[in-house]
């Protein structure tokens, strides 16, 4: 699971610290492959969420978006909603922002973070977690931590010292690792890649292969590193993890060859290299079955894209 984490590799891309009098509402939209974290500092608010019912967020609380949901953020039920793109801003940097708004009323204060993700940890993981993960002021051992925290993101919101968007956004980032491990720890889930990850044997293996995508990975290694027999290994990794050893094996390759070329100038057959592949060609037909494109094209649809 410590593995997993370390393989998150969030990059945070906008932060907002905003002053909101009620009665206020915003419409945001939905933004794929991107995490959402609200910090309330002061006051409180409602998130409604599509699917999900309405919660109510006082000061002290986290609530983390995992797949970056389309959500409506409101002073109280029923208040008018702004679109995000025509609530004013003013750039602090250009990655942080803060907002005045509202009709005057009673006053709430929240910073917001957006985080993109793009490697296969972040994205198996991200496809596990529920639409939205509160972490109230008072819940879990690191409750105490949080606060602090988030006490330290208040201060620097209202009266920033220098360098204060540099403390806001670094601590931004630690909070979101935060809340998904205050979630994974309250998790009971007993089956599934979390449970797999969480056990003695299959974690071992499988925390080897996410550290060394371009061993020579075999059902027999496999199982080795998991100290278990193939059958037995293969067995159990099929009833946790859903799909047999070797199919894994060749899906998180993909994934991390698909990160490698979004992130990196790495030639493909280097990154065929990273990933396992001792050819070009085996690569490429692979990456195609996987994503329906050759590795080149698919980069150069992501860089006309982004």
């Amino acid at each position: 699971m410590a593995e997993t984490l370390r393989q998150l590799r969030l990059t945070g891309t906008l932060y907002c610290s905003a002053e909101l009098t009620a009665p206020w509402g915003i419409e945001i939209p939905s933004f794929e492959g991107v995490m959402m974290l609200q910090m309330i500092t002061a006051g409180s608010l409602r998130l409604e969420v599509a699917g999900e019912p309405a919660r109510r967020l006082s000061a002290g609380t986290l609530a983390l978006l995992p797949r970056g949901d389309g959500h409506r953020l409101r002073s109280g039920p029923g208040a008018a909603l702004t679109p995000l793109a025509d609530v004013p801003v003013v750039p602090v940097s250009p990655h942080y922002e803060t907002a005045t708004f509202g009709g005057g009323g009673e006053v709430t204060r929240a910073t917001y973070g957006i985080f993109r993700f793009d490697h296969a940890a972040a994205r198996r993981l991200v496809e596990l977690l529920p639409p939205v993960i509160q972490i109230d002021p008072w819940q879990g051992d690191g409750a105490e931590w949080i606060a602090s925290t988030l006490r330290m993101v208040a201060r620097e919101a209202v009266r920033p010292g220098p360098g204060g968007d540099i403390v806001i956004t670094r601590l931004a980032d630690v909070l979101v690792v935060q809340v998904i491990r205050t979630w994974l720890e309250a998790d009971a889930s007993r089956d599934g890649w979390l449970a797999a990850l969480r056990d003695p044997q299959l974690g071992r293996a499988l925390a080897a292969v996410h550290r060394e995508p371009s061993e020579p990975w075999t059902l027999a290694r496999m199982a080795g590193v998991a100290g278990m027999s193939r059958s037995g290994f293969a067995a159990r990794f099929a009833q946790l993890v859903g799909e047999p050893p070797m199919a894994y094996v060749t899906d998180w390759r993909m994934q991390l060859a698909r990160s490698l070329l979004r992130e990196r100038d790495a030639s493909v057959s280097e990154i065929a290299r990273r990933v396992g592949y001792g050819s070009e060609a085996s690569f490429g037909r692979a990456f195609k079955r996987a994503f329906g494109a050759p590795p080149g094209r698919l980069r150069q649809r992501d860089r006309a894209a982004g």
